[in-house]
């Protein structure tokens, strides 16, 4: 975990205290896990309640699938979406909730609606106006790594060293990021498990996770439900992937993420409790002097 703090709707996000949790709401009708199930604004609230009262620290709220294979939606379908539900959960609920979205004029709206975070998969790529957005709300920013587009990002993707092309992606992209004026102290890195990867690749980034580049930023890991996961257990349904997330969840914090994206929120605060609580007594441990 990462040094620092960054303050988002009055709180602060302390990286390298333990490891924050962010909670998926879809509201769509195609995510590869939960398609369909928090369509309107009142379903997403009640949603937003229950993960928040598990343990969620954010709040991720999406209107457009990205997984493998996915179409795009237009813009005004993303609003009719997204704005309603973050208007709701909003009425009732004070995290710090991230609009995940390539388009800047969602983003935006997002942002007036109540929404605090900029969560973009193409890391400022799809839509120049994105990164002007982020700068004018002084948002913080979520930049992932992703070889090509959801439409085909799982056609053959290959790495000769994925953890130094994905470090060298996102290191290029903060420079993007600052060069149009965003502070560093906004941004957060994400290595993009399952976006263009091979089992072996998300499993390389996983492993090597405290490596990855900007070393000096905190990181965000998604491993939750995805393919990896069943390639491994060969457990077909995202659905019941939850318990072998688990793992992943454990690893990615040992391996210093500052948070995590779940969809099963209850057990991954049960999971991180315990890994910060092993990280804590580790590094007291590395504190204390060597007897003689």
């Amino acid at each position: 975990m990462r040094a620092g703090q960054t303050t988002i709707r009055g709180r602060s996000f302390r990286w390298g205290r333990r490891t924050y949790i962010m909670g998926v709401i879809n509201v769509t009708p195609d995510s590869f896990s939960d398609g369909g199930r928090y369509l309107t604004a009142r379903a997403a609230a009640a949603r937003a309640d229950l993960l928040v009262r598990r343990g969620a620290d954010l709040l991720d709220v999406g209107g457009e699938s990205s997984r493998p294979f996915s179409r795009p939606v237009p813009a005004q379908e993303e609003l009719r979406r997204v704005i309603p539900a973050i208007r709701a959960i909003r009425e009732t609920c004070q995290v710090p909730i991230s609009i995940d979205t390539t388009k800047a004029v969602v983003a935006e709206e997002a942002l007036k609606a109540g929404a605090d975070i900029i969560n973009d998969i193409s890391a400022l790529r799809f839509d120049p106006g994105m990164a002007e957005v982020a700068r004018a709300f002084d948002a913080p920013l979520i930049l992932m790594h992703m070889k090509g587009t959801p439409g085909d990002m799982q056609v053959n993707p290959s790495y000769a060293d994925v953890l130094n092309e994905v470090s060298s992606f996102l290191k290029q992209r903060v420079a993007y990021a600052l060069e149009s004026g965003i502070k560093e102290e906004r941004l957060i890195i994400d290595p993009g498990i399952g976006f263009g990867k091979r089992l072996e690749d998300n499993l390389v980034l996983l492993n090597r996770l405290d490596e990855l580049e900007p070393r000096h930023l905190p990181v965000l890991v998604g491993p939750s439900r995805k393919a990896f996961i069943g390639h491994i257990t060969g457990i077909e349904q995202p659905r019941e992937r939850d318990t072998a997330t688990l793992g992943a969840v454990a690893a990615a914090a040992m391996r210093g993420a500052d948070i995590v994206r779940v969809h099963d929120v209850g057990p991954a605060s049960q999971v991180l409790r315990v890994v910060d609580a092993i990280r804590s007594e580790a590094a007291r441990a590395a504190r204390r002097p060597v007897s003689a």
